[in-house]
């Protein structure tokens, strides 16, 4: 039987879909958006790798390490994420979205500054037995850092 360019097949060859790899990761999303990090321990692997982790001092590695951020940021920078655009091909889910909050509570090198916060970013996940393996992102770091008070706002040329 030949699948089609949105099927695929995962290592343990249980039959999978770009469309269900899609509806995984924004289920991630909105477990996030509700604090659910219990809701972690089904949909993200134990081995969880991050390749573009927060710079917070003392996160474990693995799901672990991204419950503990996810619940410095919620208690920090509660918002809500979402989702503009998401690609899929094979094991990998492309996600472009953007987050919101507002800045309530001390991040590390951070003091509250009740500022509200908007971030885009791009997001890979591989998924790998309907869970979530491994992330990259590319995130608009120079906003966030500006919008926390960690750096001043860029000046416009006629300023």
């Amino acid at each position: 039987m030949a699948l089609s360019l949105l099927e695929i097949h995962n290592n343990s060859g249980v039959h999978v879909s770009a469309e269900n790899n899609k509806a995984l990761v924004r289920r991630f999303y909105e477990e996030i958006d509700r604090r659910n990090l219990e809701a972690m321990d089904e949909l993200v692997a134990e081995n969880y790798i991050d390749h573009n982790p927060p710079p917070f001092p003392g996160l474990a590695a693995g799901r672990k390490g991204l419950k503990q951020a996810f619940k410095i940021f919620a208690q920090a920078t509660p918002g809500y994420y979402r989702i503009e655009d998401q690609v899929a091909e094979g094991d990998k889910v492309v996600t472009r979205m953007t987050s919101f909050g507002k800045h309530d509570g001390d991040l590390p090198g951070a003091p509250r500054t009740g500022n509200d916060l908007g971030m885009t970013s791009i997001t890979i996940h591989r998924i790998e037995n309907g869970k979530l393996a491994e992330k990259w992102s590319d995130k608009d770091t120079l906003a966030f850092l500006q919008q926390i008070g960690v750096l001043p706002p860029m000046k416009r040329p006629s300023e």
